[in-house]
């Protein structure tokens, strides 16, 4: 037993403030990701010719028993906890309510899909993004409900993973990430810079709103978006002889879409396990 069993501490322990990144140190961080990205986006030498290049993105996958094991993990965590969620979800809420809160966490994406397009130079997409947050938010009650699109204003797609890719990143390999999915370095980096782009975040800091409003943000996000892809999801991993294999390649498809700014094909799960993919 120790000596100073039983002897009473004489000073507590102050808490350490949450640190805050100033404009600098941000952009610092930012710098040492995209250095990151870039060694990660040249470790391999994507083929010149055509008919090689694409058989190369088809299958470059050089952390693949890792991926496997991760992807594993992930499928394990997903029928025990996750899609009984999503099924408990759909049980509770009608159809309706489960589009408005869809609609909802659209409409809070748009100032970031903005951003992306200017920094894309998409001046046009970013203008219909704007009217969109605009006529959604009023009209649109809150962003419960998609007035935009009625009035043939189509969403837009835009992240700052795609950003990077407009600016000449390449994709680097393909990445399975625990819980979040498919993935891959560029748009991982992209994922985070997005995190810094979302002025609700800056909103409800500045209004001292708990970490917790944050967090269910994120969380009914992918319940709703595993929710609408349970039968998609079931009927494609029911089907596949690898199922792995499977997600990889409509993965890479639907990613592609997503950089031409295109809606994403029918289950195609990008982001995340578990992204609507008519977003």
């Amino acid at each position: 037993m120790s000596a100073q069993t039983g002897v009473r501490l004489r000073y507590a322990v102050k808490p350490r403030p949450a640190v805050r990144l100033g404009p600098a140190r941000a952009a610092a961080r930012l710098a040492a990701l995209a250095g990151c990205l870039a060694l990660l986006a040249g470790c391999a030498t994507v083929p010149k010719d055509p008919v090689e290049r694409a058989a190369f993105e088809a299958n470059h996958d050089p952390l693949e028993p890792m991926n496997r094991t991760i992807f594993a993990a992930n499928i394990a965590l997903d029928k025990a906890v996750i899609v009984p969620v999503a099924k408990g979800y759909r049980a509770a809420l009608p159809q309706g309510l489960r589009d408005a809160i869809r609609f909802v966490l659209d409409n809070l994406n748009e100032p970031v899909v903005c951003f992306n397009c200017l920094f894309q130079l998409r001046f046009k997409d970013a203008g219909t993004t704007t009217v969109r947050f605009i006529l959604n938010s009023s009209l649109g009650f809150a962003g419960t409900g998609d007035v935009a699109s009625e009035l043939k204003l189509k969403k837009q797609v835009g992240d700052f993973g795609q950003t990077l890719w407009f600016v000449g990143y390449g994709d680097g390999p393909y990445l399975v990430v625990p819980l979040f999915g498919p993935m891959n370095p560029r748009d991982g980096v992209g994922r985070i810079v997005d995190i810094y782009l979302d002025p609700f975040r800056y909103i409800a800091r500045r209004q001292n709103y708990p970490s917790i409003v944050s967090s269910s943000r994120v969380i009914v996000d992918g319940v709703d978006q595993r929710e609408r892809n349970l039968d998609t999801l079931a009927e494609l991993q029911h089907e596949s002889i690898d199922y792995y294999a499977s997600l990889r390649s409509l993965y890479r498809q639907n990613r592609t879409a997503a950089l031409h700014g295109e809606q994403a094909a029918k289950a195609l799960p990008t982001a995340g396990f578990y992204e609507d993919p008519g977003k």
